[in-house]
C-alpha cells in the first residue's frame, strides 16, 4: 500500500479535527462555487472532504458531509441566479449528486475495510489465529528499538512441541491442527496484553516479552509450561514441550540473532531429554 505524507499527517489528527477540516473544505469549495458562477462547475471537488472523512472518520460522518456538500452546492447554484426551465430540476440534480457522493463514501469505506483485513491476515497464522513470522518481526523490531532506547530488558522464548510428529502420523493432520490451536490458545490466554505469541514453524512458537527480566520471565514461562502440560494431559496427547528462553538486558538489533539464541537453547533441552526450560541471561553490548 502506497503511503503519502499528507495522509500520514492526517492520520495523527483526532477524528473530530478531521471532521472540522472537512467542513471547512466544504465551506471553501462552496465559496469558490458561488463566485465562479453557474457556468463553471466545481462539484467534483467536494469529493476531497468527503473522501478524507470517509477514509479517516467513517461512513456515517462522510454521509453527513455528503449531505452538507450537496446543500452548499445547491445554495451556491441558486444564489448565482442560474435559470432552470422547471423548479424540479435543481432538486433532481441535488439528488443525483448526493447519490454519487454516497456511492463514493461507501465504496471508500469498504475498500479501507478490505485493506485493513488483508493487512491483518498477512500478519496472522490462519490456523491458530495468532501472529505469524511476519507479524512477529514487525512487532519485534519496535520492541527491540524501545528496549535499547530506554534500557529495558526483553525476553524471547522459543517453544517446540516434543513428539508432535507422532500425533500427525497416528491420528492424522486434523488432530495435529487441533493440538496447535489449543496450544496457541493456551499460551495466548496466559501472557500479558503487551506480549506477543507467534507460530513461526510447523510446531514451533515464539513468545516475545517486552520489559521482562529474569525473575518475571521465569515466573511467566514456568506458568505457561505448567498450563500447557495440564492441557495436553487432559486431552491425553503424548506431547511435552522444550523451551529456550533468552533474557536480554541489551538486546541485539539483529532480530534473527535474537531468535537464534532462544532456538539454540531450545535444542539444548531437546538433546538433554526434552520437556524442560533452559534460561540464559545475556548482558553483552549490542
Amino acid at each position: 500500500m502506497i503511503k503519502t505524507k499528507i495522509p500520514e499527517y492526517i492520520r495523527k489528527l483526532p477524528k473530530v479535527l478531521i471532521i472540522i477540516l472537512g467542513i471547512l473544505l466544504v465551506a471553501f469549495f462552496g465559496f469558490i462555487d458561488y463566485f465562479t458562477g453557474y457556468e463553471i462547475s466545481i462539484s467534483i471537488f467536494y469529493l476531497i472532504p468527503i473522501s478524507l472523512i470517509a477514509w479517516f472518520a467513517g461512513n456515517f460522518s462522510a454521509a453527513i458531509i455528503s449531505i452538507l456538500s450537496v446543500i452548499v452546492w445547491a445554495l451556491s447554484d441558486l444564489a448565482s441566479a442560474k435559470y432552470y426551465s422547471h423548479p424540479v430540476i435543481p432538486l433532481w440534480n441535488s439528488f443525483i449528486l448526493l447519490g454519487f457522493f454516497l456511492i463514493i463514501t461507501f465504496a471508500l469505506t469498504e475498500i479501507k475495510s478490505l485493506l485493513e483485513n488483508e493487512r491483518e491476515l498477512a500478519l496472522t497464522d490462519p490456523l491458530t489465529k495468532i501472529a505469524n513470522a511476519r507479524g512477529l518481526y514487525k512487532y519485534m523490531q519496535f520492541e527491540i528499538d524501545r528496549a535499547i532506547r530506554f534500557g529495558r530488558p526483553l525476553t524471547i522464548a522459543y517453544i517446540d512441541l516434543d513428539n508432535f510428529k507422532f500425533i500427525n502420523d497416528t491420528h492424522g493432520h486434523s488432530a495435529g491442527d487441533k493440538v496447535l490451536q489449543v496450544v496457541a490458545g493456551t499460551i495466548k490466554e496466559n501472557i500479558r496484553s503487551i506480549d506477543i505469541v507467534a507460530r513461526i514453524g510447523g510446531d514451533e512458537f515464539v513468545i516475545l516479552m517486552p520489559e521482562t527480566g529474569e525473575e518475571h520471565s521465569r515466573i511467566a514461562i514456568d506458568k505457561i509450561l505448567k498450563y500447557l502440560l495440564n492441557i495436553v494431559e487432559e486431552n491425553k496427547w503424548p506431547i511435552t514441550f522444550s523451551i529456550g528462553a533468552a533474557i536480554y538486558h541489551n538486546p541485539p538489533r539483529d532480530m534473527d540473532k535474537l531468535i537464534k539464541t532462544a532456538d539454540e537453547l531450545m535444542y539444548s533441552i531437546k538433546k538433554a531429554g526434552k520437556n524442560n526450560i533452559m534460561y540464559k541471561i545475556i548482558t553483552g553490548t549490542v
